[in-house]
């Protein structure tokens, strides 16, 4: 099987790097963003979150690519980045003008969501310091070939930042492949942030022109019909969920066009409320299909941040393990034990992956 080969860890500073926007996340707990008089803060970003959960759970040597003006909200975000133990030499400052005019930082109010009330997401992100990056504006020869990394990770979400966006990744994809470094893409399909610079149409295309440098694609079902265009015939297009089989013949396309992924990875989520979710996983490399244990009827405190984390658990079980089947179980596994806590990333450990991976029990530990 033609899983991706990694560089040597002493040859490299960073085990895995990722591209993408950290935004301060506002939780109003078990209330409503309308009605609520306080927010718990936490941060989050589709792409950070992978590298914090490699950081925090897997040990793994972590930084990230990002931009923050340069205010007390901007430093919190970074404080927040700290504890994670993710590495913020690599963060880009730029100047605040006072009152955000030219720019600012992210926020992003999220509300979990409970039984027939699905979770809600409001974002206030426009004109972010990291949506103002251009080619050029990152040293990546210098990371890629100085600094060295292992492993490098962004996605969809970066990418619809802005009209400049896309061309910084595919830069950094095109001097990760240079120097040798695994590249992983999760596609992260939003249509609000696609609505205004082209819509579907404009994700279709901006994604179709990354794809071509990545090692390990990333979805869920509906991320690679919106954001790539594949279609499986005699299926419903509007399905949030397909089936495995349908899946399968979805990536088999995908792949024929696409010969430079080595592996292609979904979550398959089934939502019974916003509670209670079916949640499983399967991946591709060299024909074959790995999928992992399938939890039906999974109990879930916040959902936000459980791709990430299955994208997290699946690239550490390809550089752990060279084993497709455990990576996909370990992803799935972990990106499951992440909604079991708030926030946008995980608060799992290392030993209760692996203890859900082996099928334990849930019987408390003494």
């Amino acid at each position: 099987m033609s899983l991706p080969l990694y560089k040597p860890a002493d040859q490299c500073r960073y085990d895995v790097l990722s591209l993408g926007e950290v935004m301060l996340r506002l939780d109003p707990g078990e209330g409503r963003i309308h009605t609520a008089r306080s927010f718990r803060a936490w941060e989050g970003g589709g792409e950070y979150n992978v590298a914090r959960g490699l950081r925090r759970c897997f040990g793994l040597r972590a930084a990230v690519v990002t931009a923050f003006a340069d205010n007390p909200v901007g430093r919190l975000v970074e404080d927040f980045i700290l504890q994670g133990g993710v590495d913020v030499s690599l963060i880009r400052w730029m100047p605040y003008d006072g009152i955000g005019r030219t720019v600012r930082n992210g926020l992003n109010f999220t509300e979990r969501g409970f039984g027939i009330r699905g979770a809600k997401g409001c974002s206030d992100r426009g004109n972010t310091a990291v949506s103002q990056l251009k080619e050029g504006d990152i040293d990546w020869e210098y990371i890629f070939g100085t600094l060295g990394v292992r492993h490098f990770h962004t996605g969809g979400i970066f990418a619809a930042l802005s009209d400049t966006t896309p061309g910084v990744v595919i830069e950094a994809l095109k001097a990760a492949k240079k120097h040798g470094t695994v590249t992983s893409y999760d596609l992260n399909y939003r249509p609000s942030l696609w609505k205004s610079i082209g819509g579907q149409e404009r994700a279709c295309q901006v994604n179709r022109e990354i794809a071509p440098y990545v090692d390990v694609m990333i979805g869920n079902e509906e991320d690679f019909t919106a954001a790539l265009g594949f279609q499986v015939e005699g299926t419903d297009p509007g399905l949030k969920s397909l089936p495995v089989e349908s899946f399968k013949k979805m990536i088999r396309q995908v792949v024929k066009q696409y010969p430079n992924f080595k592996v292609a990875a979904t979550t398959l989520r089934q939502v019974r409320t916003a509670t209670v979710n079916d949640w499983g996983a399967i991946a591709w490399s060299d024909g074959l299909f790995a999928q992992a244990t399938q939890r039906d009827g999974l109990e879930i405190l916040d959902r936000v941040g459980g791709g990430d984390s299955f994208a997290s658990g699946l690239i550490y079980g390809l550089m752990a393990y060279g084993d497709l089947g455990k990576a996909v179980n370990c992803g799935a596994a972990h990106g499951a034990l992440a909604m079991t806590t708030p926030g946008d990333t995980s608060m799992a450990t290392l030993p209760e992956v692996e203890k859900l991976m082996q099928g334990g029990s849930v019987r408390v530990d003494r």
